[in-house]
């Protein structure tokens, strides 16, 4: 009788940890071939058939739509350059260049992958209206009141994602530093 009540108390422990594992693992993701640049960070092969189980598990739960391989590359950033989580109640600047890429959008997403809602319906912006300098250089305030130029409202949400997704771009797999792929840099510039 005690090695049945043994026997099945490490099979529930067992159970109970490789569920809590493969859950974490399906809603944090893994780090598998995935490419950081400063605050960014990209999986390009998770619009590819090379996928790794991990990476298809976090797909198929958050039901996003990676963008192909070929049609270009998704970097993320729940962080500025410093390691400080992004909060919306705080002004954060995107600032600087870009890779080169025939287009590219910056948009922002609360911890569940939603737009944040706002009264202007402005959830990002595309490099075709950006609002650079004469060096080509831009800066995006992200802020919960409205800025003068590239602003977008965060309505003041405690954490959020910043998303800077390339079209048609040479960034991919092979990349592995700022100087193969300029990111603009991340910083919290004012905090109440």
């Amino acid at each position: 009788m005690r090695l049945v009540i043994g026997t099945l108390l490490v099979m529930v422990f067992a159970a109970t940890i490789g569920l809590g594992l493969t859950w974490m693992t399906a809603n944090r993701g893994t780090a598998f071939g995935a490419i950081t640049i400063g605050a960014w960070t990209a999986r390009p092969k998770t619009g590819t058939a090379d996928i790794d189980p991990y990476a298809r598990a976090t797909v198929v739960r958050s039901g996003e739509l990676p963008v192909g391989s070929g049609d270009g590359v998704t970097f993320m950033a729940d962080a500025d350059d410093r390691g400080h989580p992004l909060d919306g109640r705080c002004d954060v600047e995107v600032s600087g260049t870009t890779p080169a890429a025939r287009y590219w959008t910056l948009t922002i997403y609360d911890r569940q992958g939603r737009l944040i809602a706002n009264s202007l319906n402005r959830y990002g912006f595309t490099s075709q209206e950006i609002v650079r300098d004469s060096g080509g250089e831009f800066v995006i305030r992200l802020a919960p009141r409205a800025r003068a130029g590239n602003w977008l409202p965060t309505a003041g949400i405690d954490r959020y994602i910043v998303a800077l997704r390339f079209y048609d771009t040479p960034v991919g797999v092979a990349t592995r530093t700022q100087r193969d792929a300029p990111m603009p840099a991340i910083a919290t510039v004012g905090c109440p």
